[in-house]
């Protein structure tokens, strides 16, 4: 199957009279585009190769409406990975980017080498998840993204947050095509129960949220940790639900660590 997500990738695979460092697959989050991961492209692309796709309906990548289960973003990911010569892999999400690396660790684990799980939790939608997210699917094609991203931008940042990084944010939400947003919050309200997957997980993740995330709180960082057999727990102060562009030295210094141990 030929990959029609847009994508960056940088980084070179291997540097001179050194192995190759394990490749990072970073996904996005909702409702944003592989430009949130700006910060750590930029850090990490320069000792590795950094993959970084606009998942189906956002971004560059083409808009497919409907209902997009998480299975499919996984399957995109994966096909475009086979595309690009990427057996083996570091994979990284966001919040529902997060949920995505679950379901590629639940369908090809043996090509994922370690998990960066931030600001996401693995639990299965509740029954008010499920009318909520199809709810607001429905809101978002009858008035579009500008009403909604005003109203969580502060919830997606912390109100004290660096007015460019809040900017930022608001432009990736506004950009973003109301159907594929829709087509993933009908998806995802229908996704697994990843609680019991983690406890299998048999390489190295790494767990990373912002402490004053309310839309994953601390609670749900930790009981991943938990879970996991073999993780790192590492809370960003000064962040709520983005870390990686409230605060992306910290960000990357614990990413940094974790990609030390792993190659």
């Amino acid at each position: 199957m030929t990959t029609f997500l847009a994508y960056e990738d940088k980084g070179e695979p291997a540097l001179a009279g050194r192995p190759a460092r394990l490749p990072l697959v970073l996904i996005h989050g909702h409702p944003f585009d592989r430009t949130m991961w700006h910060p750590q492209i930029s850090e990490f692309s320069t000792s590795r190769r950094v993959i970084a796709p606009d998942l189906r309906g956002y971004g560059r990548s083409p808009v497919v409406p409907g209902v997009t289960p998480l299975s499919t973003f996984a399957e995109d990911i994966a096909a475009l990975l086979d595309e690009l010569g990427v057996p083996e892999f570091v994979l990284g999400g966001l919040s529902m980017g997060g949920q995505i690396a679950m379901e590629c660790y639940r369908l090809f684990p043996h090509r994922v080498r370690g998990l960066l799980l931030a600001d996401t939790f693995p639990a299965a939608e509740t029954e008010e998840g499920r009318r909520t997210r199809n709810t607001m699917a429905d809101r978002l094609l009858r008035e579009g993204m500008a009403g909604y991203a005003d109203e969580v931008l502060f919830r997606m940042v912390a109100p004290y947050a660096d007015a460019e990084v809040a900017a930022q944010v608001r432009r990736m939400m506004t950009a973003t095509d109301p159907e594929g947003a829709a087509a993933a919050l009908r998806g995802r309200a229908e996704r697994p129960d990843y609680r019991e997957l983690l406890t299998r997980v048999t390489v190295p993740a790494l767990v990373v949220v912002g402490a004053d995330d309310d839309y994953t709180p601390v609670s749900d960082a930790e009981a991943m940790h938990a879970a996991l057999p073999d993780s790192t727990l590492h809370v960003v102060e000064g962040a709520a639900h983005l870390p990686n562009l409230e605060r992306p030295e910290e960000f990357n210094k614990a990413l940094g660590a974790f990609l030390a141990r792993l190659d």
